[in-house]
């Protein structure tokens, strides 16, 4: 049996050339976030909150635990793992998003999973971010990295 000296932490990172207020709302209004990730929300993110995303290509839905948020600076999330996104303001037009995700379970070996499967999703839902605030393009990441999964 193959033991982890220690657990996954998944962190990705990219600089959105936007205002840090621009790119914190576009994460935690629905409306602006079904552009690039998700196709449905049933709610803003507000600290305590409880929303539901949805992702009609695929037939998922994935509950979601607002636990803390600091406007323009934080956002933790809850979902079968912790999920942190970090805000840092470096010029008037410029913003680094940090997103961080722990608390995979199971094996040693799923726990790794997860966490590839993490860093994957995570670096496609940045790009897909700086790509639609940039420059106004709807890349449909989300859709075209698995589209055929709802074919059996």
């Amino acid at each position: 049996m193959t033991e982890l000296l220690q657990d996954p932490v998944v962190k990705v990172e990219m600089l959105i050339r936007k205002p840090v207020h621009e790119v914190f709302e576009a994460l935690i209004d629905p409306e602006i976030t079904s552009k690039f990730w998700f196709t449905h929300g049933t709610g803003r993110l507000e600290s305590g909150s409880h929303v539901q995303w949805h992702w009609a290509m695929y037939g998922a839905t994935a509950e979601v635990e607002v636990k803390e948020i600091e406007r323009n600076k934080r956002i933790l999330l809850d979902w079968g793992t912790l999920v942190e996104w970090t805000f840092t303001e470096h010029a008037t037009n410029e913003t680094f998003v940090t997103i961080s995700d722990s608390g995979f379970s199971g094996s040693a070996d799923e726990k790794v999973k997860q966490a590839l499967d993490s860093t994957e999703g995570f670096t496609i839902v940045l790009c897909g971010l700086k790509a639609y605030l940039e420059h106004g393009i709807r890349l449909n990441l989300v859709g075209d990295k698995a589209p055929y999964a709802h074919i059996t």
